[in-house]
């Protein structure tokens, strides 16, 4: 009964919300756009970056200004990657809401562990180092959970005549990704301990998720581009590894021309060229691109 009592209120609550003024969002990336449309439907949702984009080098273009100067609340990555255009987007807003510090401003990796936490600090030289850990949290469907509880925690802070609508949407969302998460269980258990080859640590999350092993890297270091050297040190590497790496994986942003190297010398390899984050906004978009990864590394395993 009081669990009926909650639905009925939060479906009245949501009645009462929608003859208010929608909220602006700003999702610097489109994984947060997708979880906060679950949340926040009714939202106006501004994505500063797409799939096709590396959200570690964006022009701070005077549209995402102005999209930042009228946001309620931002919703980026955190952990460093969005340092090179986003305290630009925030000075010149002058929006107080979304400054650091302020409610407004989400951070999805705070309060999550992260992978090659301490590393020392990049500079142009070092390439995309984050001392403080690997950002690219949306690629652990679990880890993506988490936020997704953390981010209704704080838009009912923001909003509390929504809190309760909003709880009831993250609860049912919940619901339907653990039923996700065990369908793609099913599916992954005979990747556990294969090896890939990457381009980056775009996918570093996933293969903590499915047990996979990333036993190379295109680049000499995060965010340089692969030398001829380094491609000539890592081939006579491959053949090193047990067992074989199933494929080489590279994001869709990414210049996939050393990849396709490398594959001309191990042509048993596979490539995979992916968006590294989702083409849809919503939560659709973002079972649809793990099912996507999974159907591709398993398909590598033939």
């Amino acid at each position: 009964m009081h669990t009926v009592i909650k639905s009925l209120l939060a479906f009245v609550l949501a009645l009462h919300g929608a003859g208010a003024q929608a909220q602006v969002l700003f999702a610097c990336e489109p994984e947060w756009a997708a979880l906060a449309r679950v949340l926040l439907p009714e939202a106006q949702i501004h994505v500063a970056t797409s799939h096709t984009q590396d959200p570690h080098h964006i022009e701070a273009r005077p549209a995402l200004i102005a999209q930042l100067r009228a946001a309620d609340m931002a919703l980026c990555s955190g952990a460093g990657l969005e340092d090179g255009w986003l305290p630009v987007l925030q000075q010149r807003s002058g929006n107080p809401k979304v400054q650091v510090g302020q409610p407004g401003l989400f951070w999805a990796t705070e309060g999550q562990s992260l992978i090659g936490a301490g590393a020392s600090a990049g500079n142009p030289f070092t390439g995309d180092v984050h001392p403080q850990g690997n950002p690219h949290i949306h690629a652990h469907p679990q880890r993506l959970l988490a936020v997704a509880q953390t981010l209704a925690r704080r838009m009912g802070q923001l909003w509390p005549e929504q809190a309760l609508v909003i709880e009831e949407r993250q609860r049912g969302f919940e619901t339907r990704w653990q039923a996700h998460l065990k369908r793609w269980q099913s599916l992954s258990g005979a990747l556990r301990d294969q090896a890939v080859v990457a381009q980056h640590t775009h996918f570093t999350y996933l293969w903590e998720w499915l047990g996979i092993k990333q036993v190379a890297d295109l680049e000499p270091k995060p965010g340089l581009s692969p030398s001829p050297a380094h491609l000539q040190q890592l081939l006579r590497g491959l053949d090193q590894f047990h067992p074989k790496p199933l494929g080489l994986a590279v994001a869709m942003h990414q210049d996939p021309r050393a990849a396709r190297w490398v594959l001309q010398q191990r042509p048993a390899l596979k490539l995979w060229v992916w968006p590294a984050t989702v083409s849809q906004t919503d939560e659709a978009g973002l079972v649809q691109w793990f099912d996507l990864l999974l159907r591709d590394l398993n398909e590598g395993r033939t």
